[in-house]
């Protein structure tokens, strides 16, 4: 087993093909390990949960509802009840196996339970293993998208990256368009390797390249007070399209990067708005959107976590590799609105 420490030391990363011989880190004083799981990785997390039992601890399987239902402070108190019957204590360990809604709940159950207990994330889409389960940021959706949250760090990410190579081909984009916004904030390498071969580009590659890009940037800025803040490309308006439509996060961001590209070019002279769009529709993601209210979309901008009291903050692209944070008003948030046919 490889496994490479990130984010300042406080996550392992495991990335191999099949599932390591010792899922959990060694931890002085376990006993208890609950598993959370969505319907679609059910039997990842059996498999998951027959090597912790053989590991000798005792285990409990806790079902979730599917996709963002999971993420909700109901969902939440009901995963506090079956811990409190379960006898989970701070020595024990909570294990997310799933996707980004997974790893968000599971990350905010562990970050809150007896103020805060260990967790490791094993996930099963290519999305939330880029993103989601790393990086220590955890949340649940109330107003709006991720309202309610706590940072709190996996000590371990185990990716199988058999699981990612069999993933159905929405899914498979959803990952490959967080993978290639890091790309686009920090890694122009990633950018080509995802130009030059789209969906199949090596999956294990791909995910050591962006977890890297994503570590270096929250060991400098853990609690998002500056550069942090870049991870965000493509996320504010993608996360308006998310919440007011049945698009996937993969297929939101994407737009938002599509947005966010215009804005950039009005903005800042960003020359290459049109290689971002085209790099977006070549993994087959959608870079425009019909159907949705627009005035529902700037009314949850308007709601967004990044405005503070001189308005709302997005990033943008200086040029690839290059991102910087800038307030935008309402005309230029039409400008990109307005690029994915909203």
């Amino acid at each position: 087993m490889v496994v490479d420490v990130i984010m300042g030391g406080r996550t392992e990363m495991v990335i191999e093909a099949g599932l390591p011989d010792q899922i959990l880190p060694n931890r002085e004083g376990r006993a208890r390990v609950a598993v959370l799981t969505q319907p679609g990785a059910t039997n990842h997390a059996t498999n998951v949960a027959r090597s912790i039992r053989a590991e000798g601890y005792e285990v409990e399987i806790i079902g979730l509802p599917d996709r963002d239902e999971a993420k909700s402070l109901d969902v939440a108190a009901s995963v506090y009840e079956t811990l409190a019957r379960f006898g989970l204590g701070r020595q024990d360990t909570i294990v997310g196996v799933g996707g980004g809604s997974v790893t968000d709940l599971s990350g905010f159950v562990a970050g809150t339970w007896l103020r805060g207990v260990e967790v490791v994330h094993v996930p099963t889409t290519l999305l939330a293993a880029v993103d989601a389960s790393i990086g220590g940021k955890t949340g649940v959706n109330l107003a709006g998208k991720n309202l309610v949250g706590v940072f709190w760090h996996p000590t371990r990410v185990v990716v199988d990256t058999t699981i990612l190579d069999d993933l159905p081909g929405s899914l498979l984009r959803e990952g490959l368009a967080e993978a290639l916004k890091v790309g686009l904030i920090g890694d122009t390498d990633l950018v080509e390797l995802l130009e030059a071969h789209g969906a199949e580009a090596p999956i294990g590659e791909v995910v050591r390249r962006a977890t890297a890009v994503k570590s270096r940037i929250v060991d400098d800025d853990e609690r998002e007070q500056g550069k942090r803040a870049f991870l965000n490309f493509g996320h504010t308006i993608g996360h308006a399209v998310e919440f007011a439509s049945t698009l996937s996060h993969g297929e939101s961001v994407g737009l938002g990067m599509v947005a966010a590209a215009r804005i950039s070019q009005e903005k800042d002279g960003f020359s290459e708005a049109e290689r971002v769009t085209a790099a977006i529709s070549d993994l087959g993601i959608p870079v425009e959107v019909s159907g949705l209210d627009r005035a529902r979309v700037k009314d949850l901008l308007r709601h967004d976590k990044k405005r503070d009291a001189k308005g709302l903050r997005m990033v943008l692209l200086e040029s690839i590799g290059s991102p910087v944070l800038r307030h935008v008003d309402s005309d230029e948030i039409d400008i990109g609105l307005a690029a994915i046919k909203l």
